[in-house]
């Protein structure tokens, strides 16, 4: 029989789980939305905006502390209308009110919570608050009375406040073009800043905390193939090495965690996102083409599996998050003591401690995150069936919780990752795993062309931002090149159409993040900076660049290549903020190629490219029975029937061939 609740609000019709998790809490919270905002205007009263996500320690601890008490309750009641919004379901609103934090008292992170006048301008804000005072840091209850003493007494004052803060975050918005052109100079540049910052004993760049910068990773290695760079590649292979043999990596179950909390990778942040893993499998593997090393490979698909085996829903896609708690502690799911092992391993528990750095001492609160980094086996194999055997033991515990919304953006990250691994492993697997994927997002998420931002339990809602269709269009094309199905690449094509009529800023060029039928909101942002994931201008730009290839029309490379012009100041400024930029940067400034097969699903050309690293190429396959022929596969033939290759550069092609080595002289040349 369910458990009776004392309280329930408007957040209980709500499908998002950080939201229901505060649906029983005594504050009468209201999700996002006018009905809010009509009632502040009706009552003349401050808004409070607290924005958090499911798998945020610091959220879960505020709501206990402050949001679950009965006085702090009353408090805000009576003072405020309270709204409660999960980040990664309105990331339009968690951008203004971040940028407002971050510029008012120079730092940011969640729980975040704003103060808003009933028309939405922000006057004061900050992260965390205790319920009493400490560490200099005022108690919740004070800032409550501080707040509403301030908009009953000093209204004029804080509303000329609210008005220069507004006008402020209208000029952050607004991007200008730089001069000088696109160049390889300004690559070569950002090479040199990542080299100044990297960690030469642990890899990765700056010191704690450390976090996995797969699109900074990403472009070293495009940077490496491009230049023959060997100093690229040795930040490339140091930073993945030592990622994959400590604490951040889940050395029983696969995956990587959110970041680490000390220099060398050892104690981590324990939330697992579906971003970070889609974005470092790929790393892996690409990794893995450039190096064959089989360490590589295996951490590639040890990630996809354990994104398969925990994250993926039966109707086909990915939910978006595990939390860093279970039973109220972060990582306790994840660390073991000495005793613990030797329960589950008996006899062999002592080489196995030995080996994974589990000592009586510990190295994390008195328990232990396995790792490698003091003896990495040279051969893992006979540690496998011991490590089966842990995972089991570890399934009978109270598991952390997982946020199983499903976000468009997110999924498309994913959606390219499988995707990828498909081709480069050749595993049918991984590929129908994509297919299904893409089939349901264009089913359950696509209304009428236009994306929705998120969906869960067959419900979907919430228009799609730019990061939802540039994301998922640069999915589709990574599977177009693996599957050979136009359907796919038309609707990238679509959603690339869409990005330009629903939210090119025809004034100052660039993508805003909200399309143009999307709420009025107090600013109308443009977000360039690839932080955890990629901004929706970097990867916009990214698939503009190569649907321009697939399809001929140099429309798309016109807006790319303004996006990029756009950017192009911020990114000569701080280099190691605009990780994708630079990819899609490489991407224009290359040699690139146009790479069409004719012939049946796995024949030996098409297996020969799509297992070699070519990030300044398109591809594009060709079965033979598609009834829509796609740009570069029109007016081409098989040579006696047998598979066949083009190799083009900016449309002219070089004579076909029809076998492995043939092929490859002319990709290399």
């Amino acid at each position: 029989m369910a458990e009776s609740q004392k309280f329930t609000n408007r957040l209980i019709d709500e499908t998002s789980p950080y939201l229901l998790q505060h649906a029983h809490n005594p504050v009468d919270w209201y999700p996002w939305g006018e009905e809010a905002f009509e009632r502040a205007k009706a009552e003349d009263k401050p808004v409070l905006v607290s924005i958090g996500y499911s798998a945020c320690h610091w959220c879960h601890v505020m709501e206990h502390e402050s949001f679950e008490d009965e006085t702090t309750a009353e408090l805000m009641n009576e003072n405020f209308i309270n709204i409660k919004v999960d980040m990664e379901e309105r990331p339009d609103v968690d951008q203004i009110y971040m940028n407002f934090v971050q510029l008012t008292t120079g730092r940011g992170g969640w729980p975040m919570n704003v103060f808003l006048t009933p028309d939405k301008r922000p006057f004061f804000g900050g992260t965390y608050f205790p319920p009493a005072p400490r560490y200099g840091m005022p108690s919740w209850p004070q800032i409550l009375i501080s707040i509403a003493e301030a908009y009953r007494d000093r209204r004029e004052e804080l509303d000329q406040s609210a008005n220069d803060i507004v006008g402020e975050l209208r000029r952050m918005s607004i991007v200008e073009a730089s001069g000088g052109s696109l160049s390889r100079e300004m690559l070569d540049n950002a090479f040199t800043s990542f080299d100044r910052s990297f960690d030469k004993v642990n890899g990765g760049f700056g010191g704690a905390p450390k976090f996995p910068q797969a699109m900074s990773l990403e472009f070293l290695l495009r940077y490496h193939t491009r230049v023959g760079e060997g100093r690229a590649l040795e930040m490339v292979t140091r930073t993945l090495d030592k990622m994959a043999l400590s604490g951040i990596y889940d050395q029983l179950g696969g995956g990587f965690h959110r970041y680490a909390t000390d220099a060398i990778w050892l104690i981590p942040h324990f939330e697992k996102m579906l971003y970070d893993n889609a974005q470092l499998a790929r790393v892996y593997l690409h990794a893995f083409q450039v190096t064959g090393s089989g360490f590589y490979e295996r951490i590639a698909i040890e990630t996809l599996e354990y994104v398969r085996r925990e994250m993926l829903d039966p109707s086909g896609a990915f939910y978006s998050t595990q939390d860093a708690d279970s039973e109220g502690e972060e990582g306790k799911f994840f660390v073991w003591t000495p005793d613990e092992i030797s329960e589950v391993l008996g006899g062999e528990a002592t080489e196995f401690c030995k080996t994974y750095d589990i000592t009586q001492a510990g190295n994390f609160e008195g328990r232990n995150i396995l790792n490698l980094m003091r003896r990495a086996p040279t051969g893992d194999a006979p540690l496998q069936e011991q490590k089966y055997k842990l995972r089991a033991a570890r399934e009978q515990r109270a598991k952390p919780g997982r946020d199983e919304k499903v976000l468009t953006a997110w999924n498309g990250l994913m959606l390219a990752a499988f995707a990828d691994a498909a081709g480069v492993l050749g595993k049918d697997s991984y590929l129908e795993i994509a297919k299904n994927h893409a089939d349901f997002v264009l089913r359950e998420l696509c209304v009428e062309g236009s994306l929705l931002r998120t969906w869960k339990e067959g419900k979907a809602k919430l228009n799609g931002y730019l990061e939802d269709y540039a994301n998922l269009a640069d999915g589709l094309l990574v599977l177009y090149s693996v599957s050979g199905e136009p359907r796919y690449l038309t609707a990238a094509r679509e959603f690339a159409d869409k990005m330009i009529t629903e939210f090119w800023d025809q004034e100052n060029g660039g993508f805003f993040f909200t399309s143009n039928d999307h709420e009025e909101l107090v600013v109308r942002n443009k977000d360039f900076y690839d932080n955890a994931t990629p901004s929706g201008n970097s990867v916009a730009a990214d698939v503009l660049l190569r649907l321009a290839r697939f399809t001929g029309e140099e429309k798309y490379e016109r807006f790319a290549i303004a996006t990029l012009r756009l950017a192009a100041s911020q990114i000569r400024r701080y280099p190691q903020g605009f990780g994708r930029a630079l990819a899609a940067l490489e991407f224009h400034l290359a040699d690139t190629k146009e790479i069409a097969i004719l012939g049946e699903s796995g024949n030996d050309l098409e297996r020969a490219v799509l297992g070699r690293y070519l990030p300044f190429a398109v591809v594009a396959l060709g079965r033979g029975s598609d009834h829509e022929v796609p740009f570069l596969l029109q007016q081409r033939d098989k040579i006696d029937g047998k598979s066949t290759a083009f190799v083009c550069r900016d449309f002219v092609c070089d004579r076909p061939v029809t076998d492995v080595p043939a092929l490859l002289e002319l990709i290399e040349k």
